[in-house]
């Protein structure tokens, strides 16, 4: 197994990218036609529990190939992708806003740029590790996608940065337990080791900064669509306002 064994781009790779579209819009059409809350419920749930087992296997694998110590200090879900499972899936079965809101901003802005280009992904289809990948990055993605497209939910503008302070928030108690388990979550003790991305050019802990800026823009461009589509509805309104006959009063009675 060498890391240039994954085929960036490869029939394997373009495949589970348009799943990661396809799924979403293919159960949002679903859900929104039949309009049975027992199937929309039955899609929450199964996406959810996905997520979470697959989760749980890729935790019993890598604690059975590398042991319990390398899990704790490499693989437990204490980066961005790896809490969003648990935010999509909760927000999944329990229709809660504010972890869809963490979902969507986290999910959208830290998992598409891993589905692009998984860096981190070392084998190519059929493996396991290739199945795990993408079931887990490009889950959250379904998951979100689905909520907003089939549950009809959607974030606020307020809530961009409410979950932008929340990042932060929980970069400060990661912070603390690479610490104490000499770990480098959210790699904020150093940047990844070979990482292409440009955003690690400065030293740390300027890079950290850097990152944090660049988040935040990306938050508001995901969240733009839904700012662009508010524009637009008032625009509308406004100019169904302005076109609406005057109402003249009958001054013969």
């Amino acid at each position: 197994m060498t890391p240039s064994e994954f085929q960036f781009l490869g029939i394997p790779h373009i495949v589970a990218m348009i799943l990661t579209v396809a799924i979403p819009v293919v159960l949002a059409v679903l859900v929104r036609k039949v309009n049975a809350p027992k199937v929309t419920r039955a899609v929450c749930y199964f996406l959810g529990a996905t997520l979470l087992t697959n989760d749980a296997v890729h935790w019993v694998y890598r604690i059975a190939t590398v042991g319990f110590h390398v899990f704790l200090q490499k693989h437990l879900p204490l980066h961005i992708c790896g809490l969003a499972v648990f935010a999509t899936s909760f927000a999944l079965f329990r229709r809660n806003q504010v972890l869809y809101e963490t979902a969507y901003f986290w999910g959208l802005v830290g998992t598409l740029n891993a589905i692009l280009t998984p860096g981190g992904l070392e084998v190519d289809f059929p493996k396991y590790r290739f199945f795990q990948y993408f079931i887990a990055h490009s889950g959250i993605v379904i998951g979100v996608l689905f909520a907003t497209f089939g549950l009809k939910m959607r974030p606020t503008f307020r809530s961009l940065f409410r979950s932008f302070l929340i990042l932060n928030l929980y970069m400060i108690v990661v912070a603390g337990i690479n610490l104490l388990l000499t770990s480098n979550y959210m790699f904020i003790c150093e940047p990844p080791p070979d990482t292409s991305s440009p955003f690690f050019f400065a030293p740390w802990p300027w890079y950290i900064l850097i990152l944090d800026g660049v988040a935040l823009i990306f938050f508001f461009v995901t969240y733009s669509p839904f700012l662009i589509g508010d524009w637009r509805k008032q625009r509308r309104r406004r100019r169904e306002a302005s076109h609406a006959l005057p109402v003249i009063p009958n001054n013969d009675l």
